[in-house]
């Protein structure tokens, strides 16, 4: 199987998820040493994995790491285009160089993964595809205008992905994640007490179903349940997997007389 963004957060448990259950997993990064740690301890876990360097917002570097994965492995049966990146800036105060990056992250990486992965899978008879999308596609946030967007764009791609390939034997859908303890969420810097702290005050104000922020392998577990032949009539949807934050929100009532 092939992850891009997996030196972190819920890319790299998805990837030891999946290496645990025996399959090859080729997965993608910006950060190389992040990169080779998960690629060692995977290895070392008794698994099989190969880490290769690679931004997608890069054409020709996607396209190079979706070749060595199928190379290396065979083909590619099972993509999670998971690659992404924040920004949290109402849209008078955020640069355009800053509004185009997380475009070109978030959408346009998902793009160019599915752009090079594709043939191989149709050569092999079929596959499927799983992209992270966001809780913020459906519920925006008043900075998230850029995020929010990015992720939308997110659930276009899969949905016409979908259509075009379901008789060729492609699955493609979308992951939506609630709020969850990766790098991604966690400012840098702050102590473990203190972002312990954090969370068990986040999740009762936040997330009015489980109240509690998500772990990276709840999240990776869905991507396995998706990935496997238990769907098989699952294509072109958005599945949250959010804590219970897309259900609603609980009702505040002011206080009376």
């Amino acid at each position: 199987m092939l992850i891009t963004g997996a030196t972190s957060g819920i890319g790299r448990a998805t990837a030891v998820a999946f290496a645990a259950q025996g399959a090859r997993v080729g997965f993608c990064g910006r950060r190389v040493e992040l990169g080779r740690q998960v690629e060692r301890e995977i290895r070392d876990a008794g698994g099989e994995a190969t880490y290769v360097p690679a931004d997608v917002r890069e054409a020709e570097q996607v396209q190079r790491f979706v070749d060595r994965v199928a190379a290396a492995y065979g083909g590619v049966d099972i993509a999670f285009n998971n690659a992404g990146v924040g920004g949290n800036k109402l849209p008078h105060e955020m640069a355009v160089a800053e509004w185009d990056d997380v475009q070109r992250t978030n959408a346009r990486g998902v793009f160019l993964a599915i752009k090079y992965e594709v043939p191989y899978m149709l050569e092999a008879g079929g596959g499927v595809i799983i992209c992270t999308a966001s809780s913020a596609a459906e519920q925006a946030r008043p900075g998230g205008a850029a995020y929010t967007a990015s992720k939308r764009a997110v659930q276009g791609i899969v949905k016409a992905a979908a259509l075009a390939y379901g008789t060729r034997g492609i699955r493609v859908n979308a992951l939506l994640p609630g709020t969850t303890d990766t790098a991604f969420v966690r400012p840098p810097g702050i102590p473990d007490a203190d972002w312990e702290k954090y969370k068990k005050a986040f999740g009762p104000l936040n997330v009015d179903g489980l109240q509690r922020m998500a772990e990276p392998e709840e999240i990776a577990q869905a991507v396995l349940g998706l990935a496997s032949e238990d769907f098989p009539y699952m294509t072109g949807t958005s599945v949250s997997v959010d804590g219970g934050v897309s259900a609603g929100r609980a009702m505040v009532q002011p206080p009376r007389g």
